[in-house]
């Protein structure tokens, strides 16, 4: 699944309301954090993961683990803040535009 352009602008405006964020720290991600940030994708659909100052990795590269483990689309890359999205396998709320 590749997001267009419309279809990114749209899901980063309903990320605004969002304010919980996943802190991804030092040592991780790490299987625990990718299966709670799994958990969030089904029941939520798009999420914020935070970096924190502690963490080893480039953003650029959390990005990328982030997509390949959790089979999910990066929204945006804000500062230390990277949007994730993934429909829903079992009861899909957001529609996307076409």
């Amino acid at each position: 699944m590749t997001l267009k352009g419309k279809q990114k602008a749209y899901l980063r405006g309903l990320a605004n309301r969002i304010d919980h964020r996943y802190l991804l720290g030092k040592n991780e991600p790490d299987e625990g954090f990718y299966e709670i940030l799994d958990k969030a994708l089904e029941a939520k659909e798009l999420i914020k993961v935070g970096i924190l100052q502690n963490s080893d990795q480039e953003k650029e590269e959390l990005c990328d683990l982030l997509k390949k483990h959790l089979d999910c689309e990066i929204v945006q890359l804000l500062g230390r803040v990277i949007t994730i999205y993934r429909p829903s396998k079992k009861d899909p709320k957001i529609v996307l535009p076409k």
